[in-house]
């Protein structure tokens, strides 16, 4: 395994969510961390929270030349890039009949393409290292859930996209690999209408319930399982599950 206060690391989404909890256990085990975002008040406060270790940059990275900037940003702080952490993501909710074809390829942007993108500039830094990427997956290629059919399908590619790509990048010695989480209460889900913060306290019981281990996930918890794919020096082409028995089907939300 390799050891993590070594370790140059560049997250996506890292204002929040998933993306701090990652950046906070990168940090903590002494990785320097660049984090990147839309919203400069969010990655500044945790960035200062962190201390020296955790750079921030704000970025669209819908945007080629904001994939470019934060990639050298990330090189730059960290001396070289180890990992990429592909987790920055919208969500799109709503019937099929619903949906426009901007709307689609939003968040087809913003889940995939963007995620190909930087991969794409941070290969000839991760050969350096024999590095590693992560793409975030998601329960909901493991069980289906109505009216969320655009995040599934981008899910779906990324956990694709993570296969084919350890194939191609596997004679640089980068490890490509997807993390799937289970219910994480985090502001995305909140934002996007999953678990709303009136109706939190109401469901969180029947969304505990359909966990084996009977109850949501933490973002350390995820972040526990994003770090050790990037560390893991002989893992590669595969997706970690880290989602409490979600994907077990016990009971339907």
């Amino acid at each position: 395994m390799r050891a993590m206060n070594t370790m140059s690391v560049l997250i996506t989404g890292g204002g929040s969510g998933i993306g701090e909890g990652t950046a906070r256990h990168f940090a903590r085990h002494g990785a320097k961390v660049t984090i990147c975002g839309r919203r400069p008040e969010k990655l500044k406060a945790v960035a200062e929270s962190i201390g020296p270790l955790c750079r921030y940059e704000v970025a669209d990275i819908t945007q080629d030349e904001d994939c470019a900037r934060v990639v050298e940003a990330a090189v730059a702080h960290g001396g070289g890039l180890d990992a990429l952490v592909n987790n920055a993501g919208n969500m799109l909710r709503g019937p099929i009949d619903t949906m426009d074809r901007k709307a689609l390829l939003d968040v087809f942007d913003s889940n995939v393409v963007s995620g190909m993108i930087l991969t794409g500039l941070a290969v000839p830094h991760l050969e350096k290292r024999r590095g590693a990427v992560i793409f975030l997956g998601s329960v909901h290629t493991r069980r289906s859930f109505p009216g969320v059919s655009p995040y599934a399908a981008t899910k779906g590619a990324v956990e694709v996209l993570a296969r084919v790509l350890a194939a191609e990048l596997g004679p640089k010695g980068i490890r490509v690999n997807c993390v799937i989480p289970g219910a994480v209460s985090t502001e995305l889900n909140i934002r996007a209408g999953i678990i709303t913060a009136e109706q939190q306290v109401v469901r969180m019981k029947s969304l505990e319930s359909s966990h084996a281990l009977g109850r949501i996930g933490t973002e350390e918890e995820l972040a526990e399982g994003i770090a050790h794919m990037c560390c893991a020096e002989w893992t590669t082409g595969t997706s970690l599950v880290v989602d409490g028995g979600l994907s077990l089907g016990i009971t339907n939300l």
